[in-house]
């Protein structure tokens, strides 16, 4: 798909991709290093960074890789200060490290639990926290009027409820509610807009590959309202958006980009059928003389 966005929408820019080694933010990096930001990505396997960064200069893009682990404050401070040293500074973060795994609570260890949370809600808060003196308004490379951006990857898994997800849905909670307090706080204060995408399913990841595997996805694409599975580029260009001028209003928002998953249901009764049973319910209405008024008694 051909994007819709001006090829230096971005120029410019700088930007960090924690979790930028594979997936939706390996797809988040490339789509912000080809609309002319220079990128950073972090991750914990160094050969997964290499093999990314490779791809991408492949590219012909600017990226460079730097180890690190969200969950440690000194990595979280030395990637930083690293992609500042790189770039000259650091205008947006893309906090999208993630773990996940299908468990049921009475399975679930609180070690488990915990994991989760810490990768997913503390390692995002760690990154922001050692993030602000770089993206606050004055900081390296910034104007005295003009802070940076954060988007933090969330879910969907917490709006309702999702079988065998208990820790990702508590920790995508703490997620969202960092984005609303720091879009509140650090906007007023530092002029950084701080905000939030919610993917749904998106092919091609290792994400949809763990938690919805052939074997249990059977029947899944007819309860979808598009009826089909995102695509990497979708979050991409939702990124996009809020990195450009386009979202510049945009502050404390997470953007759900999931097709309308979330809001579906199965369809017990299929169109038809509710058609004729309307049919009959207005006539039994009509005949009972329910609903007329009593001066037609």
């Amino acid at each position: 798909m051909e994007s819709p966005f001006r090829p230096d929408v971005l120029k410019g820019k700088a930007a960090l991709v924690t979790g930028g080694g594979s997936g939706i933010c390996f797809e988040i990096a490339a789509q912000l290093a080809r609309h002319g930001a220079q990128v950073a990505i972090m991750g914990r396997r160094r050969e997964v960074l290499d093999k990314a960064v490779a791809a991408l200069r492949s590219q012909g893009l600017r990226a460079v890789g730097f180890d690190g682990d969200v969950r440690k404050q000194e990595d979280a401070a030395r990637v930083l200060a690293a992609t500042v040293e790189h770039f000259g500074k650091l205008d947006i973060l893309v906090n999208g490290a993630a773990g996940n795994f299908l468990a049921s609570p009475e399975d679930l260890t609180p070690k488990g639990f915990r994991t989760v949370l810490e990768i997913d809600t503390v390692g995002t808060y760690t990154m922001c926290y050692e993030a602000l003196k770089y993206l606050k308004k004055g900081g390296p490379g910034k104007g005295p009027s003009t802070g940076g951006l954060i988007i933090n990857i969330s879910a969907t898994l917490h709006y309702t409820a999702t079988w065998y997800q208990i820790h990702v849905s508590a920790a995508k909670a703490g997620v969202d509610s960092i984005t609303r307090s720091l879009a509140l706080e650090w906007g007023t204060d530092y002029d950084i807009r701080v905000n939030g995408i919610a993917p749904g399913p998106i092919q091609g990841t290792p994400g949809l590959r763990k938690l919805a595997p052939e074997e249990m996805s059977k029947g899944h694409l007819e309860m979808m309202p598009l009826f089909k599975f995102g695509e990497k580029q979708d979050i991409a260009m939702a990124a996009l958006y809020l990195a450009s001028d386009a979202g510049k209003y945009v502050n404390g928002t997470t953007l759900v980009v999931d097709g309308g998953l979330w809001l579906s249901h199965p369809r017990h009764i299929p169109k038809e059928e509710v058609k004729e049973l309307s049919k009959l319910v207005e006539k039994k209405v009509r005949f009972s003389g329910v609903g007329v008024p009593s001066s037609k008694l």
